[in-house]
């Protein structure tokens, strides 16, 4: 994916959080979002796994996995991790891991939870994730257009504000397995939602090496 953006030579790299508390390897993880980001939010598996948000509210494989994950996260990067926020706001764009309703944990799945979302902030575009599923959405003539984004969408943000759910890197659920990400040209009002694809066996081989849940391994063939 990383190379798939260097090709498009952007001038920021944008994360939304959830670094760790499913992969096989938290600590590179970290280590590549750090060097190459220019914003990095936290997400609710990145607090679970550092302990600030309990275990006990996720599911029990999700709750295993971010057990691995807090056992075997290196000092530097428990500490990068830890600096980070679950929100961002900035004139052009704001930034939340789920949602302006709740940063941490609400999931905008639904054209009034969009719809709220949006009457809740003021920049042009608001990005979101959280729910692994690539999502534009936007309010116009009192209703909400758009929906699931899948890969090659292209949507056109002048006129309106918009909604946008890049996708999951590692653990899509719109049934594509492939990596998401969303190229966003804020000078031309365009944006881009862009797949691609990745050794998804030797991941599946790594998280089973590790002991990881198996539900972990076996859904990201299926994208879901």
């Amino acid at each position: 994916m990383l190379a798939a953006i260097d090709a498009e030579s952007p001038d920021e790299l944008w994360c939304l959080g959830d670094l760790v508390g499913y992969g096989p390897r938290p600590n590179r993880c970290c280590r590549l979002v750090a060097a190459r980001v220019s914003a990095c939010l936290a997400g609710n598996h990145d607090l679970g796994v550092l302990g600030v948000e309990p275990l006990e509210v996720f599911s029990p494989d999700a709750a295993v996995a971010a057990r691995w994950s807090s056992e075997v996260l290196e000092t530097d990067e428990r500490a990068w991790l830890a600096g980070l926020k679950p929100l961002l706001r900035r004139d052009d764009a704001e930034l939340y891991h789920a949602s302006p309703r709740d940063p941490i944990w609400d999931y905008v799945l639904s054209e009034d939870a969009a719809a709220e979302s949006l009457a809740l902030t003021q920049a042009p575009v608001v990005l979101v994730g959280h729910s692994h599923v690539p999502l534009a959405l936007a309010v116009d003539n009192g209703g909400v257009v758009g929906g699931v984004a899948g890969g090659g969408a292209e949507v056109d943000l002048a006129g309106t504000r918009w909604l946008l759910n890049p996708g999951s890197v590692g653990q899509p659920r719109d049934g594509d397995r492939r990596a998401a990400w969303l190229l966003l040209d804020l000078d031309a009002g365009r944006a881009s939602f862009r797949r691609v694809e990745y050794p998804v066996a030797e991941t599946q081989r790594e998280i089973r090496e590790r002991g990881l849940p198996e539900l972990l391994a076996t859904r990201l063939a299926r994208g879901q």
